[in-house]
C-alpha cells in the first residue's frame, strides 16, 4: 500500500539502529531501503525508510540538531492487555514515563512514554474496531494551544480523501484546560489517520523538525500546490521542506524520489543530492536531469 503522507523521524546518528529496534517490536514490519548521502551540511547522512504494522516510516542520521519531544507521539492500538505490557516494557527501556501505564477514564490500560531515543508513543488497549495500528498524534501546545480544530479543518480542505470522525471539546474547568479547547480529535488526511489535541499545560515543549511529515507528489503541479498551501515561514523552506502556520514540519517530495534514492549508482545518488541541497521547493525536471545525467 502506497502512503500519502509518512511520518519522518530525525536522529543524530542512531536511524539505522532505531530502524531496526522497531522493526523487531511491531509485527508487520520491515526495513525497505538504506540509502547514504554524502557530503552533505551534516556530512554523511543515512536514510532509512521502514514499515511499522504496515505503516510507513522514513529515519535520518542527520547530527544533532532537533530533538524529540511529546509534541508529535505515536499512538499504537492493541486488542489485548498482554500485547499492551509487551510493548510497553520493551519500549520502556531505557526511557521516561509520561503517563503511568495503567487504567484511564477511556482504556482500561494505557500509558505514554518517549523512548530511549525520545521518541514518544501512546501504547493502548481498545475494544473498538481499527484499521491502523499506529497513529500520529499532534499535540497543540504554548502559542498554538487553542489552534487544533483549526487546524484540523485546515488540513482537511487541504489534503483530498480527507474527514474529521470526531472532535471531544474540554468542559468548563475541566483538567485546567480552556473550555472549548479540543480535547480529544481523530481525522483523516489523505486516507491516513491522526489524532489531535490541544494542552495549554505549561509545556516548555512544541513542534520542532525532529518529526515531520513526508507528502508524497505524483508530479510538479502537486508539489506547487501542497507548497503553496503549507509554507508560511520562508526561512524554513529549504530542501523540501516548510513550516506550516501551526508550527508543524513538511517536507513535500516526489514519488520519484524514491526509486532515485534507491538507486545502487553512487554517482546517480551525489548527482541528485547536490542538485536537490541547491533547492528550496522541489523541481522535479531539475531532479530528473541530475539523475539522468552522464
Amino acid at each position: 500500500m502506497t502512503h500519502k503522507i509518512t511520518p519522518h523521524l530525525w536522529f543524530d546518528k542512531e536511524a539505522k539502529e532505531a530502524a531496526e529496534l522497531y522493526t523487531s517490536l511491531f509485527e508487520n514490519s520491515k526495513i525497505t531501503n538504506i540509502t547514504t548521502l554524502h557530503n552533505t551540511p551534516s556530512g554523511d547522512a543515512d536514510i532509512v525508510s521502514f514499515t511499522l504494522s504496515g505503516q510507513s516510516f522514513m529515519a535520518i542520521s542527520a547530527g544533532p540538531y532537533f530533538k524529540f519531544n511529546p509534541s508529535i507521539s505515536f499512538h499504537v492500538k492493541f486488542k489485548t492487555k498482554d500485547d499492551v505490557d509487551e510493548m510497553w516494557k520493551k519500549l520502556s527501556k531505557g526511557g521516561k514515563v509520561l503517563m503511568e501505564l495503567g487504567k484511564y477514564p477511556f482504556s482500561e490500560m494505557y500509558g505514554w512514554i518517549q523512548d530511549k531515543y525520545g521518541l514518544s508513543w501512546q501504547i493502548i488497549y481498545t475494544k473498538e474496531k481499527f484499521t491502523h495500528g499506529i497513529v500520529p498524534a499532534l499535540m497543540f501546545t504554548q502559542d498554538f494551544t487553542g489552534k487544533a480544530r483549526e487546524a484540523i479543518e485546515y488540513y482537511t480542505k487541504v489534503f483530498p480523501a480527507s474527514k474529521i470522525d470526531v472532535i471531544t471539546e474540554y468542559g468548563k474547568n475541566e483538567f485546567n484546560e480552556k473550555e472549548d479547547n479540543v480535547m480529544y480529535s481523530q481525522f483523516s488526511l489523505a486516507n491516513e489517520e491522526f489524532i489531535a489535541m490541544d494542552s495549554g499545560f505549561g509545556h516548555t515543549f512544541k513542534f520542532n523538525e525532529a518529526v515531520s511529515l513526508i507528502v508524497k507528489c505524483k508530479d510538479q503541479k502537486e508539489i506547487d500546490y501542497y507548497w503553496e498551501k503549507l509554507s508560511t515561514v520562508s526561512e524554513s523552506e529549504q530542501c523540501g521542506w516548510l513550516k506550516d502556520k501551526y508550527g508543524i514540519s513538511w517536507q513535500i517530495v516526489p514519488t520519484v524520489m524514491d526509486e532515485m534514492m534507491a538507486d545502487k549508482d553512487p554517482k546517480r545518488i551525489a548527482r541528485v543530492t547536490e542538485a536537490f541541497l541547491k533547492m528550496k521547493k522541489f523541481d522535479i525536471a531539475k531532479l530528473q536531469e541530475a539523475y539522468e545525467s552522464a
